[in-house]
C-alpha cells in the first residue's frame, strides 16, 4: 500500500524543510486542562509540533487531549509518540484518530508501539507475546480502516470486519528501539520514533535498518523523529547525575538493554561504570541556547528527519520549559 507522499519524502526534501518544522516539543503535563494549556502555549511560541506519549501514571488520554486541543489551537501538529497497542482494539484507536482528525485535518501523526511487558502484563494482565508481529498486524488493521474506510482482517492476533463513514489518511507511525523494529517501520509504517538513542547508533545501524526495510517492499523510506534529552543547563555535572539515575533504570528495561548493547554500550548494561558514564553522555544535548541549537543542527544534518526534544528539568523546570519553547519557536530566526 502507497505511503504518504507529504511525509515519505527524499532525504534532499526533508533537509529542505525549515528548521523549526524539523523539531518537536515533547508534552508533559498534570492532566488534560494542562495539556490543553501547554499546548496552546507552544502554539502561541512558533512550535510546529507537539507530541505526548501514554503515561502509565494516569495523567491523561493522548487522543482524547489531543481532540480537545485541537478544539482550541489552529495549526499546531499532534503527535502521539507513543500509544500503546495492547491495551486498546486497533478499531478503536482507529475511531478515536478520526474523531481527531475531524477536528483538525491534516494535524495527527498517530504513533503507536508494543510498550514493554513489565507494563503490558505487570499493569494490564495482557500477555505480550510476538510485539513486532502484533504491531505489524494492529498497523495493517488501522491503515485499511483509516485510509481505504473498510477493513475484514483475519490474522493471527486481530480478527476484525467494520467500516468507517469516511475516511482520514492519518500518518501512521510506530516506535522502533531495536533494528528489526527499525526495519519493520521501512516496511510498513510512515515513520519510525525512537527511543532515547545513541546518535551513532541511530546514524550508523538504525537507519541503514529503516531504509532495507523500505526498499524490501519498494517504499520510500520513510522519517525518522528521533527523541532527545535536553538539559538547558551549563552545570555539566548535574546534567550528567540526572542523565545517569535515567539510564541506571532503563538499563534493567529488556528492550533498553538490547539496545544498548547493540549500540555498543554492553558493559554499561552489564555494571561497568565507565561505561555506563559514556551511555549517560550519549543521550543528552546540553548546555546554554545557543550550545543546544548547534547540537540540534549536528543531529539533524546526521540524517535524521526530525527531532522530539524531552526537556530535563535540572533547577528550575517551568523556567527551563520557557527557554525551551523560546529555543524551538525561534529556531529559524
Amino acid at each position: 500500500m502507497e505511503q504518504k507522499e507529504a511525509l515519505c519524502q527524499p532525504a534532499h526534501a526533508t533537509e529542505s524543510r525549515a528548521l523549526r518544522d524539523r523539531v518537536g516539543m515533547y508534552i508533559q503535563a498534570r492532566d488534560t486542562v494542562d495539556t490543553i494549556a501547554k499546548i496552546r502555549e507552544a502554539e502561541a511560541a512558533g512550535v510546529q509540533q507537539v507530541w505526548m506519549a501514554t503515561e502509565y501514571a494516569g495523567r491523561a488520554d493522548v487522543l482524547t487531549a489531543f481532540a480537545a486541543a485541537a478544539a482550541r489551537t489552529e495549526r499546531i501538529r499532534l503527535g502521539s509518540a507513543v500509544i500503546p497497542t495492547y491495551p486498546r482494539h486497533p478499531l478503536v484507536m482507529a475511531q478515536q484518530a478520526l474523531a481527531v482528525h475531524d477536528v483538525a485535518p491534516g494535524r495527527l501523526r498517530l504513533g503507536v508501539g508494543s510498550s514493554h511487558r513489565f507494563y503490558v502484563e505487570g499493569i494490564y494482565g495482557l500477555q505480550q507475546t510476538s510485539p513486532l508481529s502484533h504491531l505489524k498486524e494492529y498497523l495493517q488493521v488501522m491503515r485499511e480502516l483509516l485510509w481505504e474506510g473498510s477493513v475484514k482482517y483475519d490474522g493471527t492476533f486481530f480478527h476484525a470486519a467494520y467500516t468507517l463513514p469516511r475516511t482520514a489518511r492519518v500518518p501512521l507511525m510506530m516506535s522502533a528501539m531495536g533494528l528489526k523494529a527499525f526495519r519493520l517501520a521501512g516496511e510498513i509504517s510512515d515513520g519510525a520514533i525512537t527511543s532515547t538513542s545513541p546518535l551513532p547508533y541511530l546514524r550508523d545501524l538504525a537507519l541503514p535498518a529503516l531504509r532495507a526495510g523500505a526498499e524490501a517492499v519498494g517504499h520510500p523510506t520513510p522519517p525518522v523523529v528521533a527523541l532527545v534529552s535536553v538539559a538547558l543547563s551549563t552545570n555539566t555535572e548535574a546534567v550528567f547525575v540526572t542523565i545517569r539515575q535515567q539510564v541506571q533504570r532503563m538499563i534493567h528495561i529488556d528492550a533498553y538493554a538490547r539496545m544498548f548493547t547493540q549500540a555498543g554500550f554492553a558493559k554499561a548494561v552489564a555494571g561497568d561504570e565507565a561505561d555506563l558514564d559514556a551511555l549517560a553522555r550519549s543521550l543528552v544535548i546540553s548546555g546554554d541556547e545557543a550550545t543546544v541549537r548547534q547540537h540540534i543542527q549536528e543531529w539533524l544534518a546526521s540524517g535524521l528527519d526530525e527531532l522530539l526534544l524531552s526537556l530535563v528539568p535540572i533547577v528550575d523546570a517551568e523556567s527551563e520549559r520557557q527557554q525551551l519553547l523560546h529555543l524551538i519557536g525561534s529556531l529559524d530566526a
